[in-house]
């Protein structure tokens, strides 16, 4: 049994979102050490909150709110990939 502590995966910070045809400035990418887990934990909240915006945008015909939960919803997909790609290595 090893005496030294294990440390956690981390994100890898090779995760950009790129939002509109032809861009070629991401508009946020994902910082490099944050643990994966705090980062799979993040993207759930996110993703609840996805849910709900989705859900009161289209019930209320709110074109804001579904554009919101789209970009929230890149948000956590970043976040899941380079956790993913975190924890390869």
């Amino acid at each position: 049994m090893s005496t030294e502590e294990e440390t956690p995966n981390t994100t890898v910070g090779k995760t950009k979102f790129y939002q509109g045809e032809g861009m070629t400035q991401p508009l946020f990418c994902i910082e490099p050490g944050i643990p994966c887990q705090h980062a799979r934990e993040q993207a759930s909240e996110l993703l609840g909150v996805v849910r709900e915006l989705t859900i009161t945008g289209v019930m209320e015909d709110n074109p804001q709110l579904v554009w919101a939960s789209h970009y929230l919803s890149a948000l956590a997909k970043a976040l899941l990939d380079d956790a993913e790609l975190g924890m390869a290595h």
